[in-house]
Formats: C-alpha cells, structure tokens, sequence
C-alpha cells in the first residue's frame, strides 16, 4: 500500500490523493511516468519531490520516513510492506501511574513466535529482543504501553508504531480493548472476567502467595491481548483498504491463531473475586 500512498508527502492531503487515484494513477510509478496532469505547478513540484524520496526511502528500508509523514489513523499503511518486521506489544502493569508503577509482565508476538517477560526473572531481556523489530502494533500504545516501557527500562523507542486506537476510531469503533474484542466478535471464555485491574490482583497474588496458578493466568490474559491484536490488524487493515480502489489486489488473509501457551485457572479467578467482593464489601459498612 505504501507505493500507492501520497499522503504522506508534506503538502499532499486526501483530496490530491484520490484525484490521483481517480485519474489511475495508483503508484509511485505511474506518477512518474504520467505525462501532464491538471494540477498547480507548486503540486506537481511537491509531488515529484516527495515521490522520488519516497522511493529513496523504501529502498532504504526507513519505515519511520513513512510513519512520521502519514496521519497516525492512517498507520496502516505500513502493515503490508513491513509486516515481517512487526510485532505486537501489550504490557501488565501494577497501576496507571507511569512514574510509580511497575511493569509486571509484558507480552510480545510477532506472528510466528510469542515471547513473555516476568519482572524478577527475564523482564530486562525485552529491551534486546524489540531491537528486532521496526513496527510495533499495540492498542493505545502511544499514550501508555510505549511511555511506560520507555520511562521504566529509561530507553527509546524508536519504532513505528501502528496504534490500532486511532485506526479503529477511524472505522468508527471506540471504547477499550475488550469492547473492541467483542464489537469483533472476540471472545476469551474463561479469560472474559479478567480485565486490567484484575491483572494487578493476579500479580499480588503470585507475589504474596507465590502461586505460580495466578502467574500462568496473568500471562495467558496477556498474550491473549497480542493475538488478538494481529486480528485486529489484519481486518482493520482490510477495512481501510475497502475504502480504496486497491481492496481486491491487496486484500490480506486473516492468520490462523496461536496456541496460547498457558492456561487460565478457573480456581484462582474465583478465589480473587470471592476475596476482592468481600474486601468492597467490608470497605463500604465500616
């Protein structure tokens, strides 16, 4: 889609882009070789400067050329072209304070392998292991999930990212992570009552009890989040295209989904509902 995309180049909106679009002109390519077209001499100089260096730029394999030019609704744009050097991201955390909490565990799939982190055992692997990727593709990532690692590991990163919240917006979904799940028809039965709080409970309880149940559930709840992301992706990337003339020639297939690699424990998820409704319970008659 990249090749086919103006919008990035400083000075090109929607408008010039479809008019290309609408005149066959579909590439970069097909731009170079057109020879007149109808525009403001000022256009067609920012159009033969902006498509040489986006050639320039793709060849070179610098993504971020593209993200910081192209609106952050329209990140989508990126997922074809570099979808071998993405990976989808969520993190746990023991509270939304990014100054004063801590990262618990944090979740990474590249499409291919899932790989977990556990703050006290392999949490500062991480800050190696995303070094191999060029796009991150999180839910509200730019305002939380990327802060938030950057702040507790005091790194950079300088990804591209694709943050399915503003894509999503976009297509006219809104609301949280698990209400877009379901607006998909996602469901993650025994998973369903679990949700970013809870995750905190599930991490005092591996850290009081030592219970490993609760730790295995807190990742399954996890990686639950970054598989579900790539769906997410893929058919956000399909619906935005279906706004363009390119649905059919660049339509992408919905991946097969992963084995999760741990299993949530029915026993653990009730036991902290029993105690946290007795705990609200005695907070509000005393």
């Amino acid at each position: 889609m990249l090749e086919k995309s103006f919008l990035h180049i400083n000075g090109i909106g929607e408008k010039t882009e479809v008019q290309l679009w609408d005149l066959e002109i579909c590439n970069w390519y097909h731009f170079l070789g057109a020879e007149s077209l109808n525009f403001p001499k000022n256009k067609i100089k920012l159009l033969i400067q902006g498509v040489n260096e986006s050639i320039k730029q793709l060849d070179r394999g610098n993504v971020n050329y593209f993200s910081n030019g192209l609106p952050t609704n329209q990140h989508w744009r990126l997922f074809k072209d570099y979808k071998a050097d993405t990976a989808y991201l969520d993190i746990e955390t023991t509270g939304l304070d990014i100054y004063n909490g801590i990262i618990t565990t944090i979740a990474l799939y590249d499409g291919t392998s899932i790989y977990y982190y556990v703050n006290g055992k392999n949490l500062d692997d991480f800050v190696d292991d995303i070094a191999n990727y060029n796009i991150l593709v999180t839910y509200n990532g730019k305002c939380f999930d990327i802060p938030f690692i950057e702040h507790y590991f005091g790194i950079k990163l300088n990804h591209s990212q694709i943050d399915l919240r503003y894509v999503l917006k976009s297509l006219g979904y809104t609301g949280g992570l698990k209400q877009i799940e379901k607006q998909f028809g996602l469901s993650r039965v025994d998973l369903r009552e679990v949700d970013g709080l809870f995750a905190v409970y599930l991490w005092e309880e591996y850290q009081m009890n030592k219970n490993n149940n609760a730790l295995e559930t807190l990742l399954a709840y996890n990686i639950e989040d970054v598989i579900n992301l790539e769906y997410l992706m893929h058919k956000s990337y399909n619906l935005k295209l279906s706004n363009t003339p390119f649905e059919d020639k660049l339509k992408m297939e919905i991946p097969e989904r992963p084995n999760v690699p741990f299993s949530p424990d029915k026993k653990i998820i009730s036991k902290i509902k029993r105690h946290r409704f007795l705990d609200n319970y005695f907070s509000m008659i005393n």
